[in-house]
Parts: structure tokens; C-alpha cells; sequence
């Protein structure tokens, strides 16, 4: 062969090559997109998204616990005869769970930073801090001493680390969305979003750090100064581009650094995690013969070490809260500090004994598998961002507060300033859909009359034709007591339903707590029981803790799945 075509030859076979390997470059790097071929993340603007992203950060106290089936409800005897958790089986995907209760330190460092914020000597704030505060007069008995918790429990650092007790179900879900806030605001700081210590230096109201508004208007956070010149802007991540401009940079959802929002889980999700079904289920376990959180028919360790020991706080019989003095059975005589016995598989204490918890679910005695196996969950209200004249979220602002009246006269904010007003979803978003065609669905498919006892048909008749003209239904009958304000003194006018017509306590507003207390007897310890209590009310057993949903693959040993 001619030497010059040789060397034609070998040019050629080396461009087509390098071709070819740049080409392979560009179509497997991670700032190219496969879609367009366009870079990804440049510095001139265009599409910014995290390609480096691996998997969701363990949120601050959180355990993960990976989905999967299992049967839901209670197989044992039906001893109370309820008939509230007839089994059925259900599906959970992936979620983090808080370690333990929520404790009494916990809770004060949300009430320390409500004070701060929100200082309860400005009388346009008060309630706001008042209306935070747990119950402490729950301890209170008419037969019984127990000024000292009722003095001290919340307080004192003696009871730090015990589960809060006294709370709502209402101050649990704003606590969990303060801390939303407070660990997102914590994420942006040391991703470099925000400057160092911006958020100790936000003591003022409508100052403050919200996820939801950082997201849909980020530079109305900290009270909408975005001047990039300003010496305020301590707040704000600034990029110079390639070009030698200055803009201000925004984290969104795509970067990866923003965390899902802290909440109660749903009952399911608690009972699957009470479970601790971790390890190969046997036929058993799988079929929801499990009775406890951990593995057994017994609420003693049989271990050597520690055979006979209690594994959990509970109420041992009449006029027994933790045995004999010396030799105590539990180690408690109310609630115990958390983290005092052994977890179950999930890394998960106090799932049974020491407090009952809150759940997010409104109480209904069935759980309609029938429309739904998958994370099911009975108390959806959708709502949607407020939006003002100029076409831009409406933020809530200090001189906007909206206070409610719950049905016990406390005091509540609907909104905190910095907040985005939220108002229900319309036709717009329900029109012609399938999934959901209203706001409020706490109620859905119940009272129905495929699911009512109790309804009446009215007929009317036109030519000789009989129609089925209406059709009312009455599934649940509660009292129904008011409670309104004097307009000229401001004292609270209550009124209470003396009607002896009512048949059941059960409504709306009545949430579903689990598991047993150190006040309950060992037929609570149970994680299928179920019980209810008014969402706007609190007890010296319920406390709560909080869970976060898992975006990504379900297992965090993505390996653990054949590719």
C-alpha cells in the first residue's frame, strides 16, 4: 500500500475516533441533556438541575423505614368488641420516622423561638405564643396530687428528654411545620444560599424563613429586601456570570436541597413502622400475626441479661404503673425518658407504651380498602397559594394575622407572617378530573348511602311517574357546641349542646391517636388499636411524633435491586 495513503489511512481512523469518543462523552455526561443535547448547569443561565444528586439527606432525628405490604388492622381477639381495624391489606411506600417522641426540649425550642419572634407582650402577638403552649393542667386529677408535673413536667430539665405531653393535634402539625422550616432554613445555610447566622439574626416577625414562600417567591423571604447592592442582602447567594454580571441564585426543588416537609405520619404509616417488619417475614408476621413491636407473644424480655424485664411503659394492672418500689417493672410510674427500651427493627423507641401518639388521619371506624390499598390515609384538604391582584403569591403580612376561635375558646393563627395565604382549591383544578373533584375530603365516600345506617328517600310523583326526588343521609350525629366572642367586652360566649338526642362523638374534627400509654393496660400496647380523641384537644397520655416522605428509590441500597 502507497505509503501516503497508509498515512491517509491512519488520519482518518484517528478523527473518526476522537469523533466518535467525544461524541460518547457528550451523550453520557451528566450536564448533557439526553433530550437536546444542550449543557446543563452553565454559567451563562439556562437550566440549572443537581445531576449529582444520590439520594435524600436523613432529616434531623429522623430513622428511615423502607415500604413495602403488610396487613393492617388487628388480628387478634376482639376482645372490646370495636370492630374499628378489621384487617385488610395495604401497601407503604418508603419514609423517615422521628427515633423517638417528640420530647419536652424539643418542643421548648419551638416555644423559645415563637417568644423571640413573636414576643406574647405585643398584643397583635400573644395568642400566637399562647395558643403554642401545651396543656399543663392535663396532669391535674380531682382525686389525685399531681401538682408537681403540672408545675414542672414541660419545664423543668428533670423531664427534657420525656415525651411531650399536652399538645393537640393541631400545635403538633404546626410544630412539625416550624421544623420544616427551621431544618430547610438550616440546609440553604450551609449550601451557601444563605449567609452564616442569617438565621439567628431574624428576630423579627415577617423576618423570618418560610419553605413554601423561599420556593414560589424567594426574594419576599426575610421580608422581600433583594437589593444585591444593599447591606442588608446578608441573605442572599450572589453568581457572577460568565459574562461579568451579578444575579442573585435561588435554591428550588431541583437542586436536591430543600427537604420534603416535616409531618404526623398516617395510620398506616405508624402502624407499619410500630411493626418493624425488617427482617424475611414468615408466614406469620406477613399475615399480621405480629402482635407487638418486637418479635413475641409477651411484653417481658427473655433475653438472659434482662429475662423478665418489662420492654415497654404501661399501666401493669389496677393501681400499678411500674411495680414494686426497688424493683420496678418498667422503670416508670408516668411517662419515662425516651430511648429507656429497646427499639424494634426499624430503629424505632417507644412505639408501643410510655405515650399514645398522634396520626394525621381523621377517625372513621372502617378503613376503605375498597377505594384505596395504597398509602392510605382518611383527611386530605387541598389547598392552593393565594394569589393577589398584581398576579403574585399573597404573602401574609403582621398586620393580617387571622386568629380562629377553636371549639374549647383557645386561640389559634391560622397563618404566621412570611407564610403564603392559603385558599381551596375551585374548578379550576377539580374540572374534569378523576383523582379529586373537591377541597375537603375528610369525608369521602362515608355518609354515603352505600355507607350510612341511617337515610331517608323523599319520592315525588308527576304523571303518573314516581322519581326519587332527594336523599338525606346521616352518618354521624355529634354534639355540636358553639362558642362566639362579645364583641363589646371580648369575653368568650359559650354554648354547649345539651341535646340528648346525639348519638356519637365522632366528626371531622376527630383525629386518630395509636398505640398504648403509660396510663393504658397492656391490650393497647397493640400497634392495629385504634382510638380517636377532638384534634383540637390534649391529654397527659397523647404525645406525637414526625415523619417525612422519601423521594427517590425506595431502598437507600439502591444495589439491592437487579438491574
Amino acid at each position: 500500500m502507497d505509503m501516503k495513503k497508509v498515512m491517509a489511512f491512519k488520519i482518518l481512523l484517528l478523527v473518526t475516533i476522537s469523533l466518535t469518543t467525544i461524541g460518547c462523552k457528550r451523550s453520557s455526561s451528566s450536564n448533557s441533556s439526553r433530550a437536546t443535547g444542550w449543557d446543563i448547569n452553565s454559567r451563562d443561565g439556562g437550566f440549572q438541575y443537581n445531576t449529582q444528586f444520590k439520594e435524600q439527606e436523613t432529616a434531623p432525628g429522623l430513622v428511615f423505614v423502607e415500604g413495602g405490604t403488610f396487613t393492617m388492622g388487628r388480628v387478634q381477639d376482639d376482645v372490646m368488641h370495636d370492630w374499628n381495624n378489621t384487617p385488610t391489606q395495604q401497601h407503604v411506600q418508603s419514609f423517615y420516622m422521628d427515633e423517638t417522641e417528640v420530647t419536652n426540649k424539643m418542643y421548648m425550642e419551638y416555644l423559645d423561638w415563637l417568644k423571640r419572634i413573636y414576643p406574647p407582650s405585643e398584643e397583635n402577638y400573644r395568642a400566637i405564643y399562647i395558643g403554642a403552649l401545651p396543656d399543663t393542667l392535663v396532669w391535674r386529677n380531682r382525686l389525685g396530687y399531681n401538682e408537681v408535673m403540672t408545675e414542672n413536667y414541660l419545664r423543668h430539665p428533670g423531664y427534657g428528654e420525656y415525651p411531650v405531653v399536652g399538645v393537640s393535634w393541631i400545635q403538633a402539625v404546626e410544630f412539625a411545620n416550624w421544623r420544616t422550616d427551621r431544618v430547610n432554613e438550616m440546609y440553604l445555610e450551609e449550601a451557601g444560599y444563605i449567609t452564616r447566622d442569617a438565621k439567628i439574626a431574624s428576630v423579627e416577625a415577617g423576618q423570618t424563613f418560610n419553605t413554601d414562600t423561599y420556593i414560589n417567591a424567594p426574594t419576599q423571604v426575610y421580608g422581600g429586601n433583594d437589593s444585591i447592592t444593599s447591606p442588608q442582602n446578608t441573605r442572599r447567594r450572589v453568581q457572577t456570570t460568565a459574562s461579568g454580571d451579578t444575579i442573585n441564585v435561588y435554591a428550588g426543588r431541583e437542586t436536591g436541597i430543600i427537604s420534603p416537609s416535616y409531618r404526623l405520619p398516617t395510620e398506616a404509616e405508624w402502624e407499619y413502622a410500630a411493626l418493624g417488619l425488617t427482617e424475611l417475614r414468615s408466614y406469620n408476621i406477613y399475615r399480621g400475626r405480629k402482635k407487638y413491636p418486637w418479635d413475641g407473644q409477651y411484653t417481658r424480655s427473655g433475653k438472659r441479661k434482662v429475662r423478665g424485664d418489662q420492654l415497654a411503659n404501661f399501666k401493669q394492672g389496677k393501681g400499678d404503673y411500674g411495680g414494686i418500689a426497688g424493683w420496678s417493672d418498667d422503670g416508670a410510674d408516668i411517662t419515662n425518658q425516651v430511648k429507656q427500651y429497646e427499639p424494634n427493627d426499624f430503629g424505632l423507641y417507644d412505639m408501643a407504651g410510655n405515650v399514645a401518639e398522634w396520626v394525621a388521619d381523621v377517625y372513621r371506624p372502617i378503613v376503605d380498602d375498597e377505594f384505596n390499598d395504597f398509602n392510605y390515609y382518611r383527611g386530605n384538604v387541598y389547598t392552593k397559594n393565594a394569589i393577589s391582584e398584581d398576579g403574585t403569591v399573597k404573602i401574609v403580612t403582621t398586620d393580617e394575622i387571622v386568629f380562629d376561635t377553636l371549639p374549647n375558646g383557645k386561640v389559634i393563627a391560622r397563618d404566621l407572617p412570611g407564610e403564603i395565604a392559603q385558599v381551596p382549591v375551585d374548578e379550576d383544578e377539580t374540572y374534569l378530573r378523576q383523582n379529586f373533584d373537591r377541597s375537603d375530603n375528610r369525608n369521602f365516600r362515608d355518609g354515603d348511602k352505600q355507607s350510612s345506617r341511617q337515610y331517608r328517600e323523599s319520592f315525588s310523583e308527576e304523571d303518573g311517574v314516581t322519581t326519587e326526588t332527594s336523599m338525606t343521609s346521616k352518618m354521624y350525629n355529634s354534639p355540636k357546641h358553639n362558642i362566639d366572642v362579645d364583641d363589646s367586652t371580648g369575653a368568650l360566649i359559650r354554648e354547649y349542646d345539651k341535646s340528648n338526642k346525639r348519638t356519637s362523638l365522632i366528626n371531622d374534627e376527630v383525629r386518630v391517636y395509636k398505640g398504648g400509654s403509660w396510663k393504658d393496660r397492656e391490650y393497647w400496647l397493640d400497634p392495629a388499636q385504634r382510638r380517636y380523641f377532638p384534634q383540637t384537644m390534649a391529654t397527659d397520655y397523647i404525645g406525637f411524633r414526625c415523619a417525612m416522605s422519601r423521594v427517590g428509590s425506595k431502598s437507600k441500597n439502591k444495589n439491592k435491586t437487579k438491574n
